[in-house]
Order: C-alpha cells, then structure tokens, then sequence
C-alpha cells in the first residue's frame, strides 16, 4: 500500500512549471500549458500527484476507446476533465496521453470575484477523471477557441484588466461545460438508462438480501461505488434524467418498498422500519409522510 510520502504534491504553479521544464508564469497564479511544448522526459509518469490547485484538461481527441464508468466510449472529438485542490490522481505511464492543454490556476486568482464562492457549486470538478466531458464537433470548436483567447491574453503583458479577463474567461469555459455535460446526459440515454437499471437491481437486492439488517439504509457512498460512479457525478447524471439526486432516489426506492410491506404484510410500523434499516421508527415515519404526505399507518388503513 502506498504512504503518504508516494504523493507528489505540487504546492505551487510555479512549482508545476519547473517541474514540466517551463519558464516561470507571467502569473503566478494561472498558467496554461500546450504539452506539444512539453519535453516527454519532464514529464511525472506512472505517479501518484496532488495538486494545491484547479486543473481543466482539454484533448482535442481521443485515440481509441475511453473508459466512462462502467462502459466504453469512441466520442473522438475531444474532451474535457476537471480536477479540483488536493484531488489525488495517477499520472499515466504512456507519454501519449499527454496531449491537448492544461489550464490550471489557483483558488487565489478567483478568491475576490463571485467564482471564488461559485466555482463549487461546478460539480464536475468532483468526477472521477475516467468520467470526462466528451464533445461534439462544434463544442470542440467553441471549447478551441476559448482556449486561444486565454493563450493570448495570457501571453500578454499583465495589466490592471488581465485578471477581471482572465476569471471572466474561466468561468464562460465552466458555464459552456455545464452545458455540454448536460447534454452528454441526454445524448447517452440509452447508456445512462443501463446505469438506472443497475442501481434499481442494485436497490432490489439490497432490500432483497437483508442487507438493510446488517448494514442499515443503503448509502449514496455505497451505491456508488457498487456502480463505479463517482457520488457527484451519479447524482448530477439521474437528477438530469430523473429530476432526482441520489439521495431522493433512494428514498424513493425505500418509500416503494416500505408501500408493499404495508400493503401485503401484517408486520407492525416499528417492524417495517427496523427490516429497511431504520435505526428509529420516528425517522421512518417523518420520511414515509414528508414522500407520501401520509402517515405510515394512514396509509395502510387507505389502502384496505
């Protein structure tokens, strides 16, 4: 198992530069890097690194089949990755994987503007890496372009505007990616329908099996990771589809269940509670009525 000390931790941007044999940013705070102008020997490989600051990725293709989740994907056309402060990642062992841009930048570039409070509310930068942003041909371009803009103005000479652009720049690239995200959703229906088909299987034999005695109400941390998803992601993916997040889906699928006990069983309401793993038959009740706007037992005397 790996310590602690394996973690390359890269304090600073300026630190990132060195390390990629770059000269030091115009700004010490934001740096974008074009990896054709990194040597492939500078480059850390097969590491385990932390970085105390955001990096967005973008490559403008990608070779052969990517990992997404559970499945494979060939959306050629490029993508995007977000990674956020302290987020720990592998580096890969190829040197062709590095291809395409890197911005990066500091939670103190953005700290006095509103995306320094908002820039969290961006859940993408809490995916796995392997659950990138893929983009069509014309996303592509819009995502090439804005790229450029920030290349130049930040092969400018730094001034009093340079920061308001530059933030201004960083948050239409989330925006624009908020955007596409949610239309990968949409366009991958019929793989993100699968997904929902797992976790109701999921959600089935949990309750099925009494896992709800041992361990009690299932988890978004354990559904999850039963799905190979991250949380963020999983929860943005059936909030698009279901208008649900993980959470309120589960408790949806809890509701159901606690319904057909109610309805085919003689099993008393502190009973039904403590089978789907409540630790107190109040929690139960108040959950079954804020979901149904019934009491447990109003609903059981409606139903017969």
């Amino acid at each position: 198992m790996q310590q602690q000390s394996d973690i390359k931790h890269i304090k600073s941007i300026s630190q990132l530069a060195r390390e990629l044999g770059l000269p030091a940013p115009l700004h010490p705070l934001i740096m974008l890097v074009d990896y054709n102008n990194v040597s492939a020997e500078m480059i850390l490989k097969g590491q385990k690194i932390s970085l105390d600051f955001y990096k967005i990725s973008f490559k403008p293709t990608f070779k052969g089949q990517t990992k997404y989740g559970q499945g494979y994907y060939d959306f050629e056309e490029g993508g995007l990755a977000f990674l956020k402060p302290k987020q720990i990642v592998f580096s890969p062992e190829n040197t062709g994987n590095y291809v395409g841009f890197a911005l990066y930048f500091h939670q103190d570039f953005i700290r006095n503007y509103p995306l320094g409070k908002s820039i969290t509310q961006y859940g993408f930068f809490s995916y796995d890496v392997s659950e990138a942003l893929f983009l069509s041909a014309k996303e592509k371009e819009i995502i090439t372009n804005l790229f450029a803009s920030m290349a130049i103005e930040l092969d400018n000479n730094i001034d009093h505007f340079s920061q308001d652009v530059l933030v201004s720049q960083i948050e239409l690239l989330l925006n624009y990616s908020n955007r596409f995200y949610n239309r990968q959703f949409i366009t991958r229906k019929a793989v993100n329908h699968g997904i929902i088909i797992s976790l109701d299987n999921l959600l089935d034999s949990y309750f099925k099996e009494e896992n709800t005695l041992k361990n009690g109400l299932p988890s978004v941390k354990y559904i999850s990771a039963q799905l190979k998803l991250s949380q963020r992601y999983l929860s943005d993916m059936l909030r698009s589809l279901t208008g649900l997040n993980t959470q309120q889906y589960i408790q949806n699928a809890i509701i159901e269940k606690a319904k057909e006990k109610l309805s085919t069983t003689n099993l008393s309401i502190s009973e039904i509670a403590y089978e789907l793993g409540f630790e107190h038959s109040q929690s139960f009740s108040k959950l079954f009525k804020t979901k149904t706007n019934l009491s447990p037992l109003e609903f059981r005397q409606s139903f017969n």
